[in-house]
């Protein structure tokens, strides 16, 4: 008897953390089909999906009758860290303390708006470090992390200090980060490797929002970039190029990265030279407009303004190219130049050029899952974690449906309802 009362208790135990939702459909978003199912929740993972599900009473059933779920949306580059109100000079005015706090909030809002894995790709002292940890214990609510930290660049490149003036004292004390031959690009691949980071990020041309830097022009050579790449994969961690101008992404695809960030000059020779490497492309081609539309009043700097006059049209008509190269492309938007939580105002820039609404919603789930190496994220099927997002009808129909989700879980943990 006492045998049989312990089983009805075990048995029970494991249903406790049972959800089962119950929305309009769930798009299969590799196929791109519609289907009318269930699905069922346990300790965070999805055990499974279909028709008339069977629950225990003990199951906790969520109705959402005219939501349409797909899987948790991923950014492949963002930087949480800091005040995003704070552009040009006035951003350098807070510490690296005060600016992870905002990174606090500015996680929250990320996962809030259906973002529930992000990869940061630069940020100071670690601090990305920090904030993942702080999400991995719970102490904080936000996405997913992977992490950079401080990203690897050449004596006074994009990477380096971008807006402070002449010091002496600087330059005699530059950080690991900042590296001019192969065996300290090495060194500095350890140094991050070794206080958290999950992946490597280096600047490979100059940049639209550093000082004095050309975005034509090819940071690090190619042996140095080689360093970096096979000192990295080594490790096990994957390597993302920043890279505007074209000679420093083709140098970059040569050395081995894993994705080009920006690309906004690549041709479509080294389009087809990504293909045959399998490098992703991440093309942020929404913060052109955020930048010349609200960047002055920001405190962005004119020289700023004016690259990213040159850069942001011939970005979005090389992304068309891309997509119709068949290129792989992954959802990547900078978020942080831009508030965070508008990540998702990206999809319908990438349907007006030239996406159909599921391959911009592939961008942002299966193919950003595959770059991350991450295999159990990314669709609603059965084994895979509980991240799910819902809209008020159907993304496919219509893809600013993406901008206003009504539904976000993470790991089986209700974000929003």
């Amino acid at each position: 008897m006492l045998r049989f009362l312990g089983l009805i208790l075990l048995s029970s135990s494991l249903f406790a953390n049972d959800i089962l939702l119950q929305p309009k459909s769930v798009l299969d978003v590799v196929s791109g089909k519609l289907m009318s199912s269930d699905v069922l929740i346990r300790d965070g993972k999805i055990v499974k999906v279909g028709p008339n599900i069977k629950t225990s009473q003990d199951t906790q059933v969520i109705q959402l009758k005219d939501v349409v779920l797909i899987p948790g949306l991923m950014d492949s580059h963002v930087h949480l860290i800091g005040d995003t109100s704070k552009k040009g000079y006035a951003s350098i005015g807070n510490s690296t303390y005060f600016s992870t706090i905002h990174g606090v909030k500015n996680a929250y809002e990320t996962l809030s708006s259906g973002f529930t894995t992000v990869r940061m790709v630069g940020a100071p002292e670690f601090a990305d470090v920090a904030l993942k940890q702080a999400i991995d214990e719970g102490t904080v609510k936000g996405p997913r992390l992977l992490v950079s930290g401080p990203p690897l660049g050449i004596s006074g490149g994009h990477c380096d200090s971008n807006l402070f003036p002449y010091s002496k004292t600087a330059l005699e004390n530059t950080p690991h980060q900042i590296v001019d031959n192969p065996w300290d690009a090495r060194k500095a691949v350890r140094i991050n490797r070794k206080f958290g980071a999950d992946l490597i990020k280096f600047c490979a041309t100059g940049g639209v929002m550093s000082k004095n830097t050309d975005v034509n022009a090819k940071q690090f050579t190619y042996e140095e970039m080689e360093a970096i790449v096979s000192e990295a994969h080594n490790h096990g961690m994957k390597v993302a190029a920043h890279a505007h101008g074209l000679e420093g992404i083709k140098t970059a695809i040569r050395a081995g990265v894993d994705s080009i960030e920006h690309s906004s000059f690549i041709d479509y020779e080294t389009i087809q030279l990504a293909i045959e490497k399998g490098t992703y492309l991440s093309m942020d081609i929404y913060v052109s407009d955020y930048i010349l539309g609200e960047g002055a009043k920001k405190g962005i700097l004119e020289e700023s303004l004016e690259k990213e006059r040159t850069v942001g049209k011939i970005q979005r008509m090389n992304f068309k190219q891309a997509v119709e190269a068949g290129a792989k492309i992954t959802f990547g938007t900078d978020a942080g130049i831009f508030p965070h939580g508008e990540n998702k105002k990206q999809f319908k820039y990438m349907v007006e050029w030239g996406m159909t609404p599921l391959q911009a919603i592939q961008a942002a789930t299966i193919n950003t899952a595959e770059l991350f190496g991450v295999n159990d994220i990314g669709r609603i099927e059965e084994g895979y974690v509980a991240d799910i997002v819902g809209t008020n009808g159907n993304p496919l129909d219509d893809i600013t449906l993406l901008e206003s989700v009504i539904f976000v879980m993470k790991e089986g943990e209700i974000i929003l309802q």
